[in-house]
This record gives C-alpha cells, sequence and structure tokens, in this order.
C-alpha cells in the first residue's frame, strides 16, 4: 500500500518558513525547500490540522497569527464543530478545526491529524488514479470527498472538489501556476491529474 511519507512545501525563503512552522509544531511533518515559480492565487489545496477541542483551535491560530500569519477566516462554530483558517507567510492554507463544540481540558497544543486536501477537478477520476497507484480508500462519500488510509504516521490525503474546498478554506477558487507543494511517498515520481507533484520520499 502506497503512504504519505512527507509534505514538501516551496518557499522564496525556506528559512523563515521552516522558523515558521517549527514555531506552530508541524515541523516534524512539513519540509521547505527553495521554491520561486509562479503562482497566483489559490493553489488548490488546504493543510488542516484535526484537533479535539475548541480552545486548541484557538492556541494553533493564535500561534499562526504570532508567526506571521494572516486570518483568511477567523475561528467560529458552524454546524459541523468549530474552526478557522490562515495563511502562512510562504502563502499555504492551514485550516484548524475540531468537530467538538466544547472544552473537556487545557489548550495543549496537539493535533489529531494533519490533512493534505487536494482540490481536483473531478473527484471521482483522482480516486482512481490514486488507487491504481497503490493508495487504499478509508472513507468516500461519492464525487464529493474521498480519504486515503495512512496507518502509520499523522499525515493524510484526501481529496475534494476545488471549488467546494475554496469556498471552505474562504478564497477565491481561481489561480494559476506553481501549486508549491510536493508529496513524498513509497510510490515514486508522477504527477496526478490536476498537476499535483509526488517524489520518492528520503530515507
Amino acid at each position: 500500500m502506497t503512504t504519505v511519507q512527507a509534505l514538501t512545501l516551496e518557499a522564496p525563503d525556506p528559512a523563515s518558513a521552516e522558523a515558521f512552522y517549527a514555531a506552530l509544531g508541524v515541523g516534524k511533518y512539513i519540509d521547505v525547500r527553495a521554491g520561486q515559480e509562479p503562482t497566483t492565487g489559490f493553489r488548490g489545496y488546504t493543510l488542516s490540522l484535526v484537533v479535539s477541542q475548541p480552545n486548541i483551535v484557538d492556541a494553533f491560530v493564535d500561534a499562526a497569527l504570532d508567526g506571521g500569519a494572516a486570518t483568511v477566516k477567523p475561528p467560529k462554530k458552524s454546524l459541523w464543530g468549530y474552526g478557522g483558517v490562515v495563511q502562512a507567510p510562504d502563502g499555504a492554507l492551514w485550516k484548524v478545526a475540531t468537530s467538538s463544540k466544547k472544552n473537556t481540558g487545557p489548550a495543549v497544543r496537539e493535533f489529531d491529524d494533519l490533512v493534505l486536501l487536494l482540490g481536483v477537478s473531478d473527484v471521482k477520476a483522482s480516486k482512481q488514479f490514486y488507487v491504481e497507484h497503490g493508495l487504499e480508500v478509508a472513507k468516500s462519500f461519492g464525487r464529493k470527498y474521498v480519504e486515503f488510509a495512512n496507518p502509520s504516521t499523522k499525515v493524510k490525503l484526501a481529496l475534494y472538489g476545488r471549488r467546494a474546498l475554496a469556498k471552505d478554506a474562504g478564497v477565491p477558487e481561481d489561480g494559476t501556476g506553481s501549486h508549491r507543494i510536493v508529496v513524498g511517498s513509497d510510490a515514486g515520481s508522477f504527477t496526478d491529474p490536476d498537476g499535483f507533484a509526488w517524489e520518492a520520499a528520503h530515507a
């Protein structure tokens, strides 16, 4: 079974980006390297931290803002729980969310899952593409959402329609140029139907 082993963000100033993610508490899961490829607007993906309660959402969002991130959607309650979206200094969109609406403990800055959510033009076709590349489906909701299994790490991969993902993140769906993210796995190098690049993960 193919598994996601690394996520690499490309940034004009990798040292600053590394410092930001280390301070946020996700540096163990996010690699950064220099990247100058042109990119405008929505890059077609979000990174999500799934946490256990609202005060932890606030703690992560506050830490991101303290590190130079910008508010895209302030944390608030919704039908599904509580969450907010920020944009990191390197341009990546981060959502922090919980399905819980009440705090049951202290705001310990720990997360349950880090989800790379790819906004794709055809969820069904992309699902088939990834299944053919060795990923195993964990959850699937028709043509709307697919999540793949990755039992060995907190990092998960999921698919969502591009327009729906942009709306969820609170940004216009228009965007051109580089995605500025590369997924590392044990399946070698390839590019998916929406232009997301994969490469062999470093040991």
